[in-house]
């Protein structure tokens, strides 16, 4: 795995954690709403058995995990600000980039959000800040992943500065804020088998027991922690108002790096359909519509998904280097 730390970033009186490994050009991961940073490197680090030269960081952003919660952070905008600075501590800053606010931060608490207004469409009148084609010789690039709504937080900092940006994954995006202007599937369960249901697992996608052990394996490793160490009245407070869980800055931006989207078609939460919007936005993007995979998607379908970011990683890695 290399080198590993876990290490505070100080943002005025927060202290953000981090962890980091290996060593190359920097991987910023941004968990769901509500979760830490455990379930990405559960997911992700195998991959970089084959991609070994990078260096992957994992936050915790404000009010999750081990990183704690300030009143001045007060809508999506403040929790942007916070992630983007932690970033130009850890990877260095271009001097270049946009400073505005942009973009808008499921795990467990959930990326859902109630209320009249809508943001994070892309395609046609989307805006472009810097080249959007970073390279090795970019002061301070990096690529970016991003989880739930840590994939519009993602996105909000693509925004600000594209040509830092080495490559872009969205993993089950949230891309519209309000949920009841999202299009989702209903729930309905590929095999239904109610004798394996319970309480602690109530709407799976497969009654099977080797999915059900799966899914129940992964709620009790990562999400339920998160959950109990999440300020859950600080986070609340933020995602119950539209108005404060959308970013001010649409985080539409034009970007040329290569990227990744990968959904779930039977994802309830942020849905598979919204994120195709985005591909105006990203020319060089992949994107990918899992079958048997909702919302926690990798749960049963972990090689699929890793072949798809190594894949992501390779197409990064050819670009950075003919740069």
């Amino acid at each position: 795995m290399g080198s590993v730390g876990r290490v505070i970033s100080v943002v005025d009186d927060l202290p953000v954690y981090y962890e980091s490994y290996g060593e190359g050009r920097p991987l910023v991961f941004l968990p769901g709403w509500g979760n830490a940073n455990g379930e990405a490197q559960d997911v992700h680090e195998p991959v970089f058995e084959q991609h070994p030269d990078w260096r992957r960081i994992y936050l915790d952003p404000p009010g999750t995990g081990n990183t704690p919660s300030r009143p001045w952070i007060k809508d999506q905008d403040g929790m942007l600000d916070v992630i983007a600075r932690v970033i130009d501590d850890l990877v260095g800053s271009s001097g270049s980039g946009a400073t505005g606010s942009a973009a808008a931060g499921s795990g467990a608490a959930g990326w859902g959000a109630t209320g009249s207004a809508a943001t994070g469409s892309a395609a046609a009148g989307s805006a472009v800040a810097g080249s959007g084609v970073a390279g090795s010789g970019v002061t301070g690039s990096f690529a970016i992943a991003g989880t739930s709504a840590g994939g519009l937080h993602a996105r909000g900092i693509v925004r600000r500065d594209p040509a830092r940006i080495l490559g872009l994954l969205l993993r089950v995006p949230g891309v519209v804020v309000d949920r009841t202007q999202r299009t989702l599937p209903e729930y309905r369960p590929l095999i239904a088998e109610p004798r394996f249901s319970s309480d602690e697992d109530p709407r799976p996608l497969l009654h099977t027991p080797e999915y059900l052990e799966a899914h129940r394996e992964k709620q009790r490793r990562f999400y339920l922690p998160a959950e109990e160490q999440a300020d859950l009245e600080f986070l609340g407070a933020i995602q119950r108002d539209v108005s404060t869980y959308s970013l001010s800055m649409d985080p539409a931006a034009r970007l040329e790096a290569p990227t990744l989207i990968v959904t779930g078609r039977q994802d309830t939460m942020t849905g598979y359909a919204d994120a195709w919007s985005l591909l105006g936005d990203y020319p060089r993007a992949t994107y990918a519509v899992l079958d048997r995979a909702d919302h926690d998607l990798p749960v049963q379908n972990h090689a699929l998904y890793r072949a798809l970011v190594s894949d992501w990683l390779t197409r990064v890695e050819e670009m950075a280097d003919a740069s």
